[in-house]
């Protein structure tokens, strides 16, 4: 059972509009072998939802008609949906740069023993949840056993080529603070991941990217049941800096959920926040199919709430890492 969250409104967060559209992040399943503290999607191995052939057929249909550069899979966990390996060849096949967040325990999982042989073969970016390099600390927040598996996927990934200088796969790690912080900065932690990873367990990746937990779902219920949310929001809009606002990802990417319903990003898609999109009619929230219709989305307002803060609080947060990396 989960705590009941405040309400999040937009009071003084300023009004923010699209650029150019660049990137699908779709939401493929909620379904996930591990249930994290920190899940905003609150997956896990009891959850069902996953994107219909429906709307994967429409997904593909905007892959090839609408000039996005970027899928980015995400769920859950993304390979779990049977349908995966063949939404990745179909975007390969059309150019597009594909994204998997994978959480790295995965790849250890039966029947999934060939995934990264496969995401390799593809030339798959992966960016894989590793919330410390230590193994207290990852198994607290994931749950026991969680680093011992992750190193082991990460090995995996790295006999593939993945994370080594000139192989051309992108291995991303991706940092999210324990408890109500931000995380450090980026550059700096990059360094201390980089050298304990090499000298403890031989382990080479590309980038760290770190994001700054939401106050919302699982990680937001925590905070409430511990009587931590309201500082929490307090120290995101305390840290908030303006400069952050023309680099949040919600500017040039859209979060498809798994029933093809479109929304500004990840976050707002669990808060059932929907896109704006002028034109709808009979409708209060915009699908896949919309975009085989409109033209551009430059200039359309996006929505906001309070925890948009995190996103913009001290160095930046978005899927892609820090947004000021200095």
């Amino acid at each position: 059972m989960h705590a009941t969250l405040p309400l999040l409104n937009a009071l003084g967060f300023p009004a923010i509009r699209r650029g150019r559209l660049e990137a699908l992040q779709v939401n493929l399943t909620y379904r996930c072998n591990q249930r994290c503290l920190h899940c905003h999607v609150n997956a896990g191995p009891t959850r069902s939802e996953a994107m219909t052939d429906e709307s994967l057929a429409l997904l593909h249909q905007v892959i090839d008609a609408h000039p996005v550069q970027t899928i980015d899979l995400t769920g859950g966990a993304p390979e779990m949906h049977p349908r995966f390996r063949e939404i990745v060849t179909h975007a390969r096949r059309e150019g597009l740069r594909v994204i998997d967040r994978c959480n790295l325990t995965i790849l250890g999982e039966p029947g999934y023993e060939d995934l990264a042989a496969f995401l390799a073969e593809q030339g798959v970016e992966v960016t894989a949840s590793l919330p410390c390099y230590s193994r207290e600390n990852v198994d607290r927040q994931r749950g026991d056993g969680v680093f011992e598996a992750s190193i082991a996927g990460l090995k995996t990934l790295n006999r593939l080529g993945y994370g080594v200088d000139g192989s051309g796969l992108i291995l991303n790690l991706v940092y999210n603070p324990q408890g109500p912080r931000l995380p450090p900065p980026q550059a700096r932690l990059e360094a201390d991941y980089k050298a304990r990873l090499a000298e403890d367990f031989g382990i080479h990746f590309s980038h760290l990217l770190t994001i700054t937990n939401q106050p919302i779902a699982r990680f937001g219920s925590t905070l409430v049941s511990k009587g931590q949310f309201n500082g929490y929001m307090q120290l995101l809009r305390d840290s908030y800096r303006p400069e952050n606002l023309a680099a949040v990802m919600c500017r040039s990417l859209i979060s498809v959920d798994w029933q093809g319903y479109l929304y500004d990003c990840d976050f707002n898609q669990m808060l059932d926040l929907p896109m704006a999109m002028p034109g709808l009619i009979g409708r209060d929230r915009p699908h896949l199919r919309d975009l085989l219709t409109s033209a551009s989305l430059d200039g359309n307002p996006i929505v906001t709430r309070d925890h948009c803060y995190a996103c913009t609080a001290g160095q930046g947060s978005s899927c892609g890492g820090a947004l000021d990396n200095h």
